[in-house]
């Protein structure tokens, strides 16, 4: 289900990369990494293809954003995602000094933002982007919901 708005080119792009990533027997997720409007890093889910818990779609574009740069801060940067992201990938986020996080849909099972620990609230989170949920919201639900639902 497509957005009734137009998306900003960076979600339609991580959009993109989800609809991949469902193609390849992954969960269908994606992300992209930008600083200055210009992709400096994108990401599929790879945990299946990579052998990798960690290869998630937030990660897959930090590592390429933080090669591309040469420097490990992203600081500046936004980063934009399907889906909410984990505990291990708002703890990346954070550490990379991402200026701005986007994000599709909530995960009431696995989110670490608006659920769960709620990392960026916590005293001991050293630096928080601002977040905006809900960008693509309804196409990124379809997509997820029927990738597990073929599975059941």
């Amino acid at each position: 289900m497509a957005s009734p708005f137009p998306l900003p080119d960076p979600m339609r792009r991580a959009l993109d990369l989800a609809y991949a990533a469902q193609q390849a027997g992954e969960v269908p997720i994606g992300a992209v990494v930008t600083l200055g409007g210009r992709i400096i890093g994108e990401g599929e889910n790879r945990n299946r293809r990579d052998k990798d818990p960690t290869a998630h779609a937030e990660m897959v574009a930090i590592r390429e954003a933080s090669r591309r740069i040469g420097d490990f801060r992203l600081t500046g940067c936004d980063l934009w995602v399907t889906l909410e992201p984990c505990p291990m990938c708002a703890g990346a986020i954070s550490h990379a000094r991402i200026a701005r996080l986007y994000y599709a849909v909530s995960d009431p099972k696995g989110g670490a933002l608006e659920q769960g620990p709620r990392l960026f609230a916590q005293p001991q989170c050293l630096h928080r982007p601002e977040v905006y949920g809900g960008l693509a919201e309804a196409e990124a639900s379809a997509l997820l919901r029927g990738f597990f639902a073929a599975r059941r």
